[in-house]
């Protein structure tokens, strides 16, 4: 009798813990709860079929090993930012990412490829080595920041070699930086305080800059030692009352 109790004690334990830890999907992967969300897929852990290359720029420095999309520091002889296939307007975007000591990268949305370089036209979710960047930094040049706009609201980016989560919410004009499950970023595009922003600040000589409300995901090639993986992203509708 004590030794069924036992097994049945046993058997509810592990009932439970599965209830509240359940099975974690695989790297590069979408749960099914994801795919009826209307999660997509945009780095399968084994090639970038989903991106090309910024204004189809030849170059060396993307590769994809261990499951992982790294853009590489050392022996680059041509470099350039990676852009999805597809364009998008209001769109929820998540990504796991990491970077090597003062290392230096981002992930850009809404850009166009009407200009030498992508960060003309698209505002940029700053992703860099806060403690060991070369230089003092900006409070709008840290990780999680609206780049040269809008400074993180807290440091939330962990160390270098940890991999951090990154979460962009655009609906419309409405935009939210998250990192690592905080919020540190939350401003209105197009509004006169983001026009006047724009207008004293890094982007007062980019006239293209953040105008456009479609266009393509970039990740930066900035000098390399990023990594990237579980990176998806879903469409929103945004309804206008």
């Amino acid at each position: 009798m004590h030794k069924i109790t036992m097994v049945a004690s046993a058997a509810i334990t592990v009932a439970l813990f599965s209830f509240y830890h359940p099975a974690q999907t695989k790297d590069n992967e979408l749960s099914t709860a994801e795919k009826k969300a209307g999660w997509k897929l945009l780095f399968d852990g084994k090639s970038t079929d989903s991106w090309r290359a910024y204004q189809n720029i030849a170059n060396d420095s993307w590769e994809v090993l261990n499951g992982e999309l790294h853009c590489k520091q050392d022996g680059v002889t041509k470099r350039a930012d990676l852009i999805t296939k597809d364009e998008y307007a209001s769109f929820e975007l998540q990504a796991d990412w990491k970077v090597s000591k003062g290392a230096n990268s981002g992930i850009l949305y809404h850009v166009l490829e009407t200009h030498r370089a992508s960060y003309e036209t698209g505002p940029e979710y700053q992703l860099i080595d806060d403690l060991g960047y070369e230089g003092k930094l900006e409070g709008w040049q840290k990780s999680g920041a609206d780049y040269a706009m809008h400074p993180p609201l807290k440091i939330a980016s962990k160390p270098v070699g940890e991999y951090n989560h990154a979460r962009i919410v655009v609906k419309g004009g409405h935009v939210e930086h998250w990192l690592n499950g905080e919020k540190v970023a939350d401003f209105h595009a197009w509004t006169p305080e983001w026009g006047k922003l724009k207008k004293e600040g890094k982007w007062k000589d980019y006239p293209d800059y953040g105008i456009a409300k479609s266009g393509y995901i970039a990740l930066q090639d900035h000098g390399g030692g990023i990594w990237f993986k579980n990176i998806k992203i879903r469409e929103l509708v945004v309804t206008r009352n």
